[in-house]
């Protein structure tokens, strides 16, 4: 069965000017990849400026209990900014959507988890990030005024990141040319509480799970990749999450993003191919070498968004939909999934 070390993190990811690789356990005191001496196999060193505009971040968001579907996404693309909301009920398939772009990019992503926010403001849309890990928990608030596109809707949520019941997972990995690419992500119980439309959602933290990300890198000029990712409760009634990606990273095998949480403990996964025989608006067929991962994603619900102009090109799919298969944990224990809800991600920047 595929293993790979998983550690724990120390002050900083980078350390004398040169980014860690590997996975931990919990999310570093600071990640700073501005601080990378050599982020580019150039000869002449980059100004700083320059550094900056290459670094992409950006960070996603999903919560689900038994009825709805909430995701929420903010990145700073540099070229570019946005934001964007989706609410789904998987029942009747009503949906709410919100999507804000702005030209260039005017907000700086945390650099720590432990106590920071950050503010994502437009005309009539407020998305409040408040990581708080030193205190075991997530927040985000949301108030985005009515607007032709739907009714107004204000949401707060507070994922329980506490790292005896879940622990959040880091990992730095190598991209072509030395380039580097972080992330962070764990699976949680979420509580809270959603506003829209006249109706009141309160929920459960007994039956509700979130995923939450933290994504950093400095990405090639054309850079795609395909993430599936999804969360819930099994037959067995244990609480489960899953994050897999198909990327350009180097050296997949000793070391990459692919974790599966069954409840709280994570256990990483191998590399994994995804297919879409039938494009991506049929199925994805999710698989690796090792026998731990077996899954087919069927696409509901599709939201796309992108930017194009001139050299700059993004192209962001996140279809909602179900998952169908299989996944074992470190135990060898597997985890059915029938159904069960979760988003698939398939982008391509050129920027």
């Amino acid at each position: 069965m595929y293993t790979r070390e998983i550690r724990n993190p120390g002050p900083s990811l980078v350390e004398r000017g040169e980014p860690l690789q590997g996975t931990w356990l919990t999310a570093f005191d600071e990640v700073d990849l501005l601080t990378i001496r050599k982020p580019f196999p150039f000869p002449v060193p980059v100004p700083r400026w320059a550094r900056n505009w290459r670094l992409k971040e950006w960070q996603t968001f999903a919560v689900q209990d038994d009825r709805f579907f909430l995701s929420a996404a903010a990145g700073n693309m540099k070229s570019f900014r946005w934001v964007q909301v989706f609410l789904y009920d998987k029942e009747e398939g009503g949906q709410i959507r919100y999507r804000k772009l702005a030209p260039l990019g005017g907000w700086r992503m945390p650099r720590s988890l432990a106590n920071s926010s950050i503010d994502c403001r437009f005309s009539g849309f407020f998305f409040r990030i408040h990581h708080w890990l030193d205190a075991n928990t997530v927040k985000i608030d949301l108030d985005i005024e009515p607007a032709r596109s739907g009714a107004s809707f204000t949401a707060h949520l507070e994922y329980a990141v506490d790292p005896r019941r879940c622990s959040p997972v880091t990992v730095s990995l190598l991209l072509p040319k030395d380039r580097c690419f972080y992330a962070c992500k764990s699976v949680t119980p979420v509580q809270g509480d959603i506003v829209f439309g006249g109706r009141h959602l309160r929920l459960d933290p007994a039956r509700t799970t979130g995923f939450f990300g933290d994504f950093k890198g400095y990405y090639p000029y054309r850079a795609f990749w395909t993430r599936c990712t999804g969360t819930g409760f099994d037959k067995a009634g244990r609480r489960y999450g899953f994050s897999v990606a198909e990327n350009r990273t180097l050296g997949s095998f000793k070391n990459n993003e692919n974790v599966l949480w069954v409840d709280g403990n994570p256990t990483p996964l191998p590399p994994v191919r995804v297919t879409m025989p039938g494009g991506p608006e049929a199925e994805w067929v999710i698989q690796d070498v090792e026998g731990m991962v077996d899954l087919v994603f069927t696409p509901k619900e599709s939201f796309r968004s992108g930017c194009n102009l001139l050299a700059v090109r993004a192209e962001y799919d996140t279809p909602l939909g179900h998952y169908n298969g299989t996944l074992v944990d470190s135990a060898g224990n597997t985890v059915d999934l029938r159904n069960h809800w979760g988003m698939g991600e398939n982008l391509y920047m050129r920027l």
